[in-house]
């Protein structure tokens, strides 16, 4: 099903809800949780909106600290989120002023969260960052502190409900939303290039040649490459017994799997086109070579840096499959703040949660990062709606699917892309074959 990452307007107040009781059946440190963050139960049905139960909550965890608050924050290790995260962990620091903080930030990759995580989940970030596809593992491991409780505002009225929707578990919000950007789409400098070349991969390779310059997408990176067959109308999904149904290979569909690993041979041939990783990409267009990427939101600022009053984005181009002009799918997808379940300080780490991910903090991260906030009120704020970047993402939306694949896709799927750059095989059917049975094993 296509999800559209579109802001939707909701209207209401912001609930503060206090809820007795929380965390994962099993962890050392439920209860807690449970006494830091409930406080008295006759209370939790007092909310006139005066703030009173979530003050009350709050003295009670100042109340009940003695010791200095030891805290890591696993976040993104660009300079974008590293920056952000530090000035806003300071700024929530200095609302605790007679509470003493240690408030560490690492630099984590988002992508290998859940493996770092996972490999010793009592030494990892009281807090960590990662993307939506990652939260059924990180749960049924017993990693994530549930949400049930809070202090300053409920997120399930705050953020848009397919985010929400996506940080739960048959009705159980397991993860703070935090971005509702996580996909890809087309950066280009207008200077050299206009509207009419950037629709088609045929006349934005064109166009680039011509000019002596070059465009760039990691299309050997499972990742991207799913666009391609997505757009094809080919299937790669995760099946309700754990394994990926993939019909790559079909032969008897509208556009053949062959069909389209040739189109994307065709593409890459193109001595204009590069295959390159998110770095080399920034570097090429910071040094004029490359005018235009298939990149997302973290590569915002160096792209602006890149190209000026040049500076553009889109969706993604169409291509050429026997003879028809096919639009390009993506995957879409969402950023999530995770609270260890076994953290020695989850009432301050659900507390340090709530504000990372505020109205206030999700724009403040918007503007460092170019991501788009998952918060309702701060992704319709014009400075942030208009951006080009998320202009773009909306904009491609319409053609993206959310990422739910197992784990076995990306091996075999990277193995395939990188055949079909290098053009370096004789029989595609087999080619296709082999990665199907890679990826649905």
């Amino acid at each position: 099903m296509k999800k559209k990452l579109i802001s939707m307007l909701l209207s209401g107040m912001m609930a503060v809800s206090m809820m007795a009781g929380c965390g994962n059946p099993g962890a050392e440190n439920v209860q807690t949780t449970q006494d830091q963050t409930a406080g008295d139960e006759s209370k939790t049905g007092d909310q006139e909106g005066t703030g009173a139960s979530s003050d009350d909550a709050i003295a009670n965890l100042i109340a009940a600290t003695t010791d200095p608050v030891e805290l890591t924050l696993w976040c993104s290790e660009t300079e974008g989120y590293q920056t952000v995260m530090a000035e806003l962990v300071e700024e929530f620091k200095a609302q605790y002023p007679d509470v003493e903080f240690n408030i560490t930030i690492g630099a984590e990759s988002e992508a290998n969260c859940k493996d770092d995580v996972l490999a010793d989940v009592e030494s990892a970030g009281d807090l960590f960052v990662f993307p939506d596809d990652q939260l059924l593992d990180l749960v049924n491991a017993g990693a994530l502190q549930s949400v049930e409780a809070t202090y300053t505002y409920d997120p399930t009225t705050t953020n848009s409900p397919a985010t929400v929707e996506a940080a739960s578990i048959d009705g159980k919000l397991y993860a703070y939303p935090m971005t509702a950007s996580n996909g890809y789409f087309l950066f280009y400098n207008k200077n050299y290039l206009s509207e009419e070349d950037v629709k088609s991969w045929d006349s934005l390779l064109a166009a680039a040649q011509a000019q002596g310059k070059t465009v760039g997408m990691e299309v050997s990176g499972a990742w991207f490459m799913y666009g391609f067959f997505a757009g094809a109308g080919l299937e790669m999904k995760l099946g309700d017994d754990g394994k990926n149904i993939c019909n790559w290979n079909a032969e008897d569909t509208k556009y053949t799997g062959a069909a389209v690993a040739q189109a994307i041979t065709d593409i890459c041939k193109n001595p204009a086109m590069k295959n390159c990783v998110n770095e080399d990409a920034q570097a090429f267009a910071l040094n004029g070579e490359m005018i235009a990427d298939v990149n997302g939101t973290w590569a915002t600022n160096a792209f602006v840096e890149a190209y000026g009053d040049g500076y553009a984005a889109c969706k993604l181009p169409t291509f050429t499959v026997d003879g028809e002009q096919v639009q390009m799918g993506s995957f879409a997808g969402y950023k999530f703040l995770g609270v260890n379940a076994y953290s020695k300080n989850p009432g301050w780490a659900m507390l340090l949660a709530e504000f990372l991910t505020s109205e206030e903090s999700q724009t403040k991260i918007a503007l460092a990062t170019g991501e788009g906030p998952s918060n309702i009120v701060a992704a319709s704020s014009e400075e942030i709606a208009s951006a080009p970047a998320l202009a773009a993402l909306s904009e491609q939306a319409e053609f993206a699917d959310l990422q739910r694949v197992g784990d076995n896709f990306w091996a075999p799927a990277a193995t395939l892309g990188q055949s079909l750059v290098e053009g370096s095989y004789t029989d595609v059917q087999k080619l296709l074959d082999d990665a199907v049975a890679g990826i649905t094993q």
